[in-house]
């Protein structure tokens, strides 16, 4: 594994989130992050809540992140797996957004979820910006 390939950590999530252009990190109400480009959230940390729990013992997830996707067919090819770390709850049917539990972060790679960050960010950014720095950011070709 090269150094882009190791297991994500949340202290990644934080890093690729800030490391966008015209982000700023808003605290929520319990001081979650919540990530946001001219206003608009593209990734936040997720306070417990009831529709994202344990299945063998009730409890509330307390460590639930939050990532905007630009289409559903995006949001389908992350949560459509059962082995996924990503998931979805019917409170988010219709949103265009993924779930992730932060102690699953290790079963993606730092590229995987630098690529899903990035597609966040465009995802809620203006088209200017988003043009802007997809020109200075060119796909890399395989």
């Amino acid at each position: 594994m090269g150094k882009r390939e190791r297991p994500a950590r949340v202290a990644d999530v934080h890093a690729i989130a800030r490391g966008m252009p015209h982000v700023t990190n808003a605290a929520g109400p319990l001081g979650n992050a919540i990530y946001q480009v001219g206003g608009k959230s593209f990734v936040f940390f997720r306070n417990p809540r009831p529709d994202a729990f344990d299945p063998h013992t009730g409890e509330r997830y307390s460590d639930v992140i939050v990532i905007w996707v630009p289409s559903e067919s995006d949001k389908q090819a992350l949560v459509q797996d059962p082995d996924s770390p990503f998931f979805t709850t019917t409170h988010f049917d219709g949103h265009p957004s993924v779930l992730v539990r932060a102690c699953r972060l290790d079963e993606i790679t730092v590229g995987e979820l630098t690529e899903i960050i990035q597609d966040a960010w465009l995802s809620r950014a203006s088209r200017k910006r988003a043009a802007d720095w997809l020109a200075a950011h060119p796909p890399a070709r395989h």
